[in-house]
């Protein structure tokens, strides 16, 4: 995504800024959208919750359909961790 020249807001006495409209056309932000506030070290990131966001973002957590379920798969998972940390627990103290 290419950065353009910022551009700039004034805070009120609440903490609200206003969006220049070229970003709330550009994001699809529509009145009574809500956003992420992030801090991060370069500042406070805004993330607009558009419903474009939403469907971009869809089916990120989707599982394909499993052969064995989540709990089976945990269990799984956790077993084999315990069996790593045992092995390597075994190795540290010869």
């Amino acid at each position: 995504m290419k950065v353009l020249q910022p551009d700039h807001a004034t805070f009120t006495t609440k903490g609200q800024i206003v969006v220049p409209a070229r970003l709330r056309r550009q994001f699809d932000i529509k009145q009574g959208t809500r956003a992420a506030v992030i801090a991060t070290p370069e500042g406070i990131l805004l993330k607009p919750m558009t419903a474009a966001a939403i469907r971009h973002g869809r089916g990120i957590l989707k599982r394909s359909k499993p052969a064995r379920s989540f709990a089976q798969e945990w269990a799984e998972k956790k077993n084999e961790e315990k069996r790593l940390e045992d092995r390597y627990a075994k190795q540290g103290s010869r």
